[in-house]
């Protein structure tokens, strides 16, 4: 079943919905995920020292200290649930996240589904439980050799805008297709789901799509 996952690295959401959605697929007998992650960043004119988190929490949505804080243990335990951990004080600035999707579509176009999964997961584990700031060159060159992808040419691209263009039109074509918050999850590109829900959702879409005729 292939799925089209429309994200960014340093939404707390999309690593819910990805978690999620392999649990429920995992509770379905003989379903295998063709994953292929797209671009969507939450913040495409941020500068490369980033920004307080909770300085730019409060400016981008007005929530005051106490509401963030809420949302914050619900996001953690919503990750525990999952097996996947949002450590406490980890995310203390937010990142611009360009050179990261660049090599990221370099990941599926050149390697496939599975070694762009490692890499995103990879990712998504550096911010939000490690505290690295992903648009630092240093750690995304790790990331992608640690996934698996050649040095040299990692490096040859982070050094350059190679897939620049690319990232552009896809996040473009997210936006014509209406879709303005991540995540947002297409399947058998067809059926289109937001959101982190919950395992039990995930499940019963991925279930009525499979009992759905083509």
């Amino acid at each position: 079943m292939r799925i089209d996952f429309i994200s960014d690295i340093v939404c707390p959401w999309c690593a819910i919905g990805l978690y999620s959605l392999e649990a429920a697929a995992a509770r379905i007998p003989g379903l295998t995920l063709d994953l292929h992650f797209h671009p969507f960043e939450l913040n495409p004119g941020m500068g490369p020292e980033g920004q307080d988190i909770e300085e730019h929490l409060a400016q981008k949505y007005g929530a005051s200290p106490a509401a963030l804080a809420g949302t914050r243990q619900a996001i953690r335990e919503r990750g525990a649930e999952l097996g996947f951990e949002f450590r406490a004080g980890a995310r203390s600035r937010i990142y611009n996240t360009r050179d990261a999707h660049r090599l990221l579509h370099w990941a599926d176009e050149a390697f496939g589904g599975a070694v762009q999964r490692g890499l995103k997961v990879a990712m998504l584990k550096a911010y939000f439980t490690e505290g690295r700031n992903v648009s630092d060159h240093a750690v995304l060159l790790d990331l992608a050799t640690s996934a698996g992808l050649p040095e040299a040419e990692a490096r040859e691209l982070l050094a350059g805008d190679r897939y620049a263009e690319d990232v552009a039109a896809a996040e473009a074509e997210a936006h014509a297709q209406n879709i303005h918050a991540v995540p947002a999850i297409i399947i058998n590109q067809r059926h289109l789901i937001q959101g982190g829900q919950s395992v039990e959702v995930f499940e019963q879409l991925l279930r009525q799509v499979i009992d759905t005729p083509a």
